[in-house]
């Protein structure tokens, strides 16, 4: 791969154009390097003759150690020493002698698949100056096993590994018992006084992160969010949460990084992180692409033939490409009484998927009302009623309990089969006796829950629609209303 082409990806990794990167090279180092030299640099024209220019190109770019030494040794001038190592890499600088132990996934496993751009991405941005990476989507999509891949393949830029799972019932989730608890498995003392003062704990805690190697994952960060109808739903229970996150951001040095999950987008996180955007990244994740979709079945040790992937394609297209239900589904067809026979399978299930279908192509031809449509993709099988259907009902739960209107508003809007204009999707609040504002924080409330996707029409207008899990669950529950107002 040429020097160019490696320049070239690097900058579209970090979102960064030539006049951008040629200024942040200057205001860095002070090395005089012009637009017009980056830009012959990044489409071939040239290379660089000096290898500090190359090396300047480190910290704005936040490229990871083997791609700048993949930038080097293309421009011939060899790969970083161990003193520059030290003085580009600063993580590296303390990096341990041994690897890291072991840790245990919760999600991730042998059989992972897919995301490569995006692995290389993420990692390219948490070995580099971001603090705080946020992994944000439906429930089932891969957020906790892409955070634990994550930190299996960065575990030598890391002294130390842990985590927090939010998702734990009998553990304590205000900010002072998970920090005493940190700082306790770090080998630091924490008296019964030191517990009683939250203040120390956030100190304690923070200078630890920013002086020494961390690698933390915190999962289910939505279970300690709360929300009123004013300030919006995604407010944290304990406040020192919020102060924890903004003094990691506000530092001016921090070795450690951070990896967040949640359903939802925590307010207060991303505008404290509107002030330091070079240290805080969110990361929606949607589902896996179609040639994703068919190496999970391989991998899971389905004998996938020509009629067998015609009709996977078609189911795991039906479900978007949705990790745990797919994973699910393709345990199914490898256990009794199908025992691999993927046709068998269809044949069961296949009114079921055609019934998914059938709307997909009425919605084509304009139909687009589709309330007596019978989804059952959230409960097709006994293990999805068990493994999908179960988080997905918890979500609409906790949104039935925390915002009425944005449960309201999602059940009525799964009428829809495809794509509308976010007016269609009011309107139905409207006729509810819900005002403009209450309207537009219902709206807020699901796309913050990422319940809603966006799309944008040939004429640049953003439409609305619901991922066809959360419509099958979503009708369901129009219908449970419906047969309420009857009462």
């Amino acid at each position: 791969m040429s020097f160019a082409t490696l320049l070239d990806k690097a900058m579209k990794i970090a979102s960064k154009d030539s006049e951008t990167l040629a200024g942040q090279i200057i205001k860095k180092s002070n090395t005089a390097i012009s637009q017009r030299t980056v830009e012959r640099w990044r489409y071939g024209e040239s290379t660089p003759r000096k290898r500090e220019y190359v090396l300047q190109m480190i910290k704005p770019l936040r490229l990871a150690l083997k791609e700048c030494n993949a930038l080097l040794e293309t421009a011939e001038f060899g790969v970083l020493d161990e003193e520059e190592q030290q003085e580009y890499f600063p993580r590296l600088k303390f990096k341990p002698p041994h690897k890291p132990p072991h840790f245990s996934c919760f999600a991730y496993d042998n059989y992972w698949v897919g995301r490569e751009n995006l692995l290389a991405d993420l990692s390219a941005k948490v070995q580099g100056d971001y603090r705080l990476l946020m992994l944000v989507g439906l429930t089932g999509i891969g957020k906790t096993a892409l955070g634990e891949k994550l930190a299996v393949d960065l575990q030598e830029s890391f002294a130390h590994f842990d985590r927090v799972n939010f998702d734990d019932e009998a553990k304590l989730t205000d900010f002072a018992s998970v920090a005493s608890d940190l700082l306790t498995s770090w080998g630091e003392p924490v008296t019964p006084d030191n517990r009683k003062d939250t203040q120390q704990l956030l100190s304690r805690l923070v200078k630890r992160l920013r002086e020494n190697q961390h690698l933390l994952l915190i999962d289910s960060l939505e279970n300690i969010l709360k929300g009123n109808e004013q300030e919006g739903w995604s407010e944290f229970k304990d406040e020192w949460w919020a102060k924890f996150f903004q003094s990691v951001l506000a530092g001016e040095e921090c070795q450690s990084s951070i990896i967040l999950t949640s359903q939802d987008l925590p307010a207060q996180i991303t505008q404290t992180a509107s002030r330091y955007q070079n240290f805080f990244y969110s990361q929606p994740l949607r589902g896996l692409e179609s040639a994703e979709q068919l190496a999970l079945f391989i991998k899971i040790g389905l004998d996938v033939g020509t009629d067998g992937s015609a009709y996977l394609n078609r189911i795991a297209k039906a479900y978007e490409g949705h990790p745990l239900a797919l994973r699910t589904i393709a345990g199914e067809i490898s256990s009794h009484p199908f025992n691999g026979n993927i046709l068998a399978y269809w044949e069961k299930y296949a009114d079921e998927i055609k019934e998914v279908e059938r709307a997909i192509e009425e919605a084509k031809a304009g139909i687009r009302d589709g309330a007596d449509d019978q989804f059952k993709l959230h409960r097709l099988t006994q293990a999805l009623r068990i493994q999908v259907r179960t988080r997905l009902e918890k979500t609409f739960e906790r949104l039935e309990r925390e915002d009425r209107n944005a449960y309201l508003l999602l059940c009525l809007a799964s009428i829809y089969r495809c794509a509308v204009p976010e007016n269609f999707w009011l309107s139905h609040l409207e006729d509810e006796g819900c005002d403009e504002e209450q309207q537009k924080l219902a709206l807020g409330a699901l796309r913050n829950r990422y319940l809603v996707e966006e799309e944008i029409d040939p004429h640049h207008q953003i439409l609305l629609r619901q991922h066809n899990l959360i419509r099958s669950v979503a009708l369901e529950c129009l219908k449970k209303l419906d047969e309420e107002d009857d009462w």
